[in-house]
């Protein structure tokens, strides 16, 4: 019936399991939990997620070499035994304890073969030093059912995804991309040249992993690196991405050295607000624009 997926790094995942096993019995239904550690270097992590093995229907298992976020999860779809698997990240809990009924009911009642159920975030902000994920989840990642049916593909994430297991093998994640970012977002501009539609659900997770704002500020420009080099790969379209398409317009009006130019000297000025207790959303996209011009010229 069920598979459930999840791959970790360098994360404590026991408590997550042991919730999604808690509703998968409540159901009484076929259903299975793996969990596939891509070769954490964390030995106490992976000692205390070996109780993963002692429960029923679930499986630990820790990968050899680290294998990237895109080939963890084609190898967690080629393991599974069921018709539909369900992908989460190591680092989300359910926001109800209905997550596994509520797809049990999309699968008994849609046509559709893929749904992203959504993300959400606690209400209580964070440390100062971790707001700028927290906001930009708020603001970016946890929309509602509505907004995210206007860009399905854009506004769908792998965190916590359902889909049919014979798609993701037909449809693989691309395990050329080592690098970190916009791996999933190749997997699901795939599944839209494919037209295989995404049918959205309000069935979120919370994302609880809050990184420090330099730390997810850093990741986000290493991100835009490795969509520079997918785009002149075209592995991704440049119209594909919002940053993508805002860039081919600077550069068609001949302004993107400009901005380029600018980011030098704009630069430090918004990373301050960024790493501040009163993070701008603006500023992040102006930040990100800059940089993103100045990787292209």
């Amino acid at each position: 019936m069920l598979s459930v997926l999840i791959p970790t790094y360098n994360y404590y995942t026991l408590p997550l399991v042991q919730v999604i096993q808690r509703q998968a019995q409540l159901e009484a239904i076929d259903y299975e939990i793996l969990v596939f550690d891509d070769a954490s270097p964390d030995t106490q992590i992976i000692e205390q997620n070996q109780a993963i093995n002692d429960l029923a229907y679930c499986c630990y298992k820790v990968h050899e070499h680290n294998l990237g976020r895109a080939e963890n999860r084609n190898q967690l779809a080629l393991k599974a035994q069921y018709d539909w698997l369900l992908f989460l990240d190591c680092d989300t809990q359910p926001t109800s304890a209905d997550l596994i009924k509520n797809y049990l009911t999309f699968i008994k009642n849609s046509t559709h073969n893929i749904c992203f159920g959504g993300l959400a975030y606690q209400k209580t902000p964070p440390p100062a030093d971790e707001l700028l994920r927290w906001i930009y989840g708020q603001k970016r990642e946890a929309l509602p059912v509505d907004v995210r049916c206007k860009n399905p593909y854009q506004s769908a994430l792998v965190s916590n995804i359902l889909i049919k297991r014979d798609l993701v093998l037909k449809h693989p994640f691309d395990n050329k991309l080592k690098k970190y970012g916009f791996e999933d977002f190749a997997f699901l501009d795939q599944l839209k040249k494919q037209q295989l539609e995404i049918a959205h659900l309000a069935n979120p997770v919370f994302h609880l992993n809050l990184e420090k704002s330099s730390i997810f500020l850093q990741k986000h420009l290493e991100a835009l690196k490795h969509l520079h080099e997918l785009i002149k790969q075209d592995i991704i379209k440049p119209e594909a991405t919002s940053i993508g398409k805002w860039t081919t317009l600077l550069e068609k009006f001949k302004l993107d050295l400009l901005v380029s130019f600018f980011h030098r000297f704009w630069a430090p000025i918004i990373k301050q607000n960024l790493l501040s207790k009163k993070p701008s959303m603006l500023l992040f996209d102006l930040y990100k624009l800059g940089y993103f011009c100045s990787i292209k010229t």
